[in-house]
């Protein structure tokens, strides 16, 4: 009997594992996309990992823990050439208002998440900016209007993609 309960409880966690890894690698591949090498002279490119974390956040609220944007944020300061520690402190910080607003709020549907999402990914695109100003870089607004409303018009096209491989996710 004990031994049917270990192969159970190890069958739950092999599953809780692959139902986890999809949206951990779509937020990875996010990510990773930094290292494409595309030339401009102002930020065009939008924080695309974030996009993908705030999509599954939208989607399933019960796949990332309140401390997730820790480890992602992390890897994506690594990557972005960001301050360290600024995608850490943001996208926590983004979690928690997210977390507080949705506890406050009596129903949500599209539209209310994508204001949420504008509001927590332009937030984002204006700290960073103000982040790596204190560390030596520029500090201009203008510049950031093309990212942030190449960001919000994006935005819902991720979030089909990511509703896309939340079926998949599911079918397996």
């Amino acid at each position: 009997m004990n031994r049917r309960l270990h192969a159970a409880d190890e069958n739950l966690a092999l599953i809780r594992t692959r139902l986890s890894l999809i949206p951990s690698a779509s937020v990875i591949a996010g990510s990773l996309i930094c290292l494409v090498p595309l030339i401009g002279q102002a930020p065009l490119l939008p924080p695309l990992a974030l996009m993908i974390f705030l999509a599954w956040r939208f989607l399933r609220p019960e796949i990332w823990p309140i401390w997730s944007g820790l480890p992602f944020g992390l890897f994506d300061d690594l990557l972005s050439g960001n301050p360290i520690g600024s995608g850490m402190l943001l996208w926590t910080a983004i979690l928690l208002a997210l977390d507080f607003a949705e506890n406050r709020a009596m129903w949500r549907d599209y539209w209310i998440d994508w204001l949420a999402a504008t509001g927590a990914l332009t937030f984002y695109i204006m700290a960073s900016m103000v982040l790596n100003a204190l560390t030596g870089g520029g500090w201009l607004f203008w510049p950031l209007v093309p990212q942030i409303a190449a960001t919000i018009l994006l935005f819902p096209l991720v979030l089909r993609l990511c509703a896309r491989l939340d079926q998949r996710r599911l079918a397996l």
